[in-house]
């Protein structure tokens, strides 16, 4: 349990709520725009702005990390106690591309607050949520009387993650030593919604390919030769009608090998979400929901692995008719995979799948992308339970658990490090991520600041 008294955080943090938010604003007027090359300068100027004022916050430790890309953010703050937990926190200071004729009311890289919110770009994604740990601490010492955080404290902060990432990897393999870490925060992340604080225990794996399936050497004449030479197009669409069966279940041969099974703990957890699947629907701009079978929706995009057509071409697309056998096809898919599952052998299973259909006369390319591995903390881990405590401490209220669909670059640290890892994030769905009118509730940012005042103290006892 925490020695830090929840109501002398929540006073502490109080009192220092105006300084916070005009750093943060602050910050956020840096348009650290990673995916466009105008704005490079500006990502450095981000990171030199965050590694000084970490160093104002007080860690000891502060550096700029080069990469083949752009620079990412290292502090570290060592514990009094030599035995003390070690904890890496993750986050990222670039943001999405942002201008006010994409739909914005205000100036994107001028926040504003209004309504009990910051508006501007990264004031949720993911500035906002960095930030929140700057206070946190600070607000752990003073309540504490400590002289240093409870744990062996450690940020990484990238500026790539808006890019995808390209160099994360191989920049947590280099400095593999300098990360060592008995558990790792990804504070990139949201909650269910405004009144229910949840925590994540885990996110999808990715991989993804192109098929391309070549016939005869040019488009050639659908009378002439139709039904006698095979046909590019046809075994693609054949190709995709193979790839699920009835059931929905992915049909590629040894696809759910090792895949971790939901428990009836997990459902029954899952199940207690406010979930109304009308609205999901609405969100998702779908008519009806379907997928595997015998699964609900929130266990088919949490819990269970994918395979999804992201498109498919090859012939005639113009207008009016043109009968021809088309010389080229081709198709992207991309596969969601979950806790057990290996992406080479995802990779194995889907290429001798695709080459055992592909018939004499078809000559064929398969490719894939770098792929993401799946990543998926134990409900009963003691620091999950332990960042579950803190955040219940924050709200004031039972703290439910969920996971996320997509992807990222925690599992690069989980890989890498060998350390588990669990998300602390307090954004919500209306903060619109990548979206015109980017904005943070402030109450639900300070309830961040609160619980990671909390955390600390937490997880030095319960990783001990």
């Amino acid at each position: 349990m925490s020695d830090t008294p929840d109501s002398a955080v929540r006073t502490y943090t109080e009192q220092h709520r105006a300084a916070f938010l005009d750093d943060l604003a602050e910050w956020l007027r840096i348009p650290s725009v990673s995916a466009q090359p105008e704005h490079d300068g500006d990502v450095r100027r981000s990171a030199a702005w965050l590694s000084a004022k970490l160093r104002e916050t007080g860690f000891p430790v502060t550096e700029i990390w080069e990469t083949d890309g752009a620079p990412a953010v290292f502090a570290e703050w060592p514990s009094d106690d030599p035995d003390a937990p070690t904890v890496l926190v993750y986050g990222h200071h670039d943001v999405q591309p942002a201008a006010r004729e994409d739909g914005w009311d205000t100036d994107p890289f001028e926040p504003v607050i209004r309504d009990g919110r910051m508006y501007g770009r990264g004031a949720a994604d993911d500035k906002g949520q960095v930030f929140f740990h700057t206070l946190g601490v600070r607000a752990h010492l003073a309540t504490t009387g400590r002289t240093a955080p409870a744990v062996h404290l450690k940020l990484l902060v990238e500026g790539e993650e808006e890019s995808g990432s390209p160099h994360f990897r191989a920049l947590v393999e280099q400095r593999a030593e300098r990360l060592t870490t008995d558990a790792v925060i990804v504070s990139d992340t949201g909650m269910w919604d405004e009144k229910t604080p949840t925590v994540c225990t885990g996110m999808r794996g990715l991989a993804e390919c192109e098929i391309e399936l070549h016939g005869p050497a040019q488009d050639i004449h659908s009378g002439s030769f139709g039904g006698a030479v095979p046909n590019p197009a046809t075994e693609i669409a054949r190709l995709v009608a193979a790839l699920h069966d009835a059931d929905g279940r992915v049909a590629v041969p040894g696809f759910y090998d090792g895949v971790a099974e939901l428990t009836d703990t997990e459902r029954a957890l899952f199940a207690e979400l406010p979930f109304d699947e009308a609205t999901w629907l609405r969100t998702a701009k779908s008519g009806a929901a379907s997928g595997e079978a015998g699964y609900s929706t929130l266990e088919r995009i949490w819990a269970r692995p994918t395979a999804e057509v992201n498109g498919i071409g090859g012939g005639y697309q113009g207008a009016g008719s043109k009968t021809i056998i088309p010389s080229s096809a081709r198709v992207k898919i991309s596969f969601r995979l979950v806790a057990g599952q290996d992406p080479d052998r995802v990779r194995e299973a889907v290429q001798a799948w695709a080459e055992d259909r592909i018939p004499a006369g078809i000559r064929h390319r398969i490719t894939f992308l770098p792929a993401t591995r799946p990543c998926l903390t134990p409900l009963d881990h003691p620091a999950l339970q332990a960042v579950a405590r803190a955040m219940g401490r924050a709200f004031g209220q039972k703290i439910l658990f969920t996971r996320e669909g997509g992807s990222g670059p925690a599992a690069d640290l989980q890989d890498v490090l060998g350390a588990p890892v669990l998300f602390l994030g307090i954004s919500v769905p209306s903060d619109g991520w990548h979206a015109p009118n980017e904005k943070v509730e402030l109450d639900l940012l300070f309830k961040g600041v609160e619980t990671t005042a909390h955390l600390w103290g937490e997880l030095a006892a319960a990783l001990r």
